[in-house]
């Protein structure tokens, strides 16, 4: 949850990516790196396989200016999609304040979306946290890719009521990822 440091004057937000393997988290947090100011950014970090693939998490810290005399700090982070990483996926997502879920378009990656969905959920439970109190935004990516499932369908199979907003991405030219930030953080601030 949100931290505030009364001495220094600063709030920091928790922003989660979670999805599922290979759609496009940790694309989606190099693309935001290369963008952003280096005056508004930390030190991104990331811990990868020899393959390049997440092993346990990306780290990057922003500074997003002020409300009320309080610095805004963001602190976004990609939980691995690997099936084996769970327990580091469900200890990424402890105290979060928002998520960005990366659901991969292909087609053939529609029942990996749906687990890495219904495993975030489940972590949410363990914590005593649910959708109802975490914002969550949807970054629909791979749009560029061939055989990909329609946003209508992406919609009735992970956001069926309609209730949360989402993107379509494109995340190695980052179309749409800056965008999802936004609506992200915009989210978040309005809880507090």
């Amino acid at each position: 949850m949100s931290t505030f440091n009364f001495a220094r004057k600063e709030i920091s937000f928790k922003i989660v990516y979670y999805g599922p393997a290979l759609s496009g988290k940790t694309t989606s947090l190099r693309y935001i790196y290369s963008s952003l100011p280096g005056k508004v950014k930390g030190q991104f970090t990331s811990i990868a396989t020899e393959t390049e693939r997440t092993l346990f998490f990306d780290f990057l810290p922003l500074e997003l200016g002020s409300i009320k005399g309080f610095k805004i700090r963001l602190s976004l982070y990609t939980v691995p999609g690997q099936f084996i990483y769970k327990l580091t996926r469900k200890s990424v997502l402890r105290s979060t304040d928002g998520i960005i879920f990366v659901a991969d378009s292909q087609r053939r990656k529609k029942e990996e979306n749906i687990y890495s969905f219904n495993d975030m959920l489940e972590n949410l439970e363990e914590y005593g946290e649910s959708l109802s109190t975490i914002p969550l935004i949807f970054q629909y990516n791979k749009r560029d890719m061939e055989d990909i499932m329609s946003v209508e369908e992406l919609q009735n199979t992970l956001n069926p009521e309609n209730k949360y907003t989402y993107f379509e991405t494109i995340a190695l030219e980052g179309k749409g990822v800056l965008d999802a930030l936004k609506a992200i953080t915009k989210l978040v601030v309005a809880k507090i």
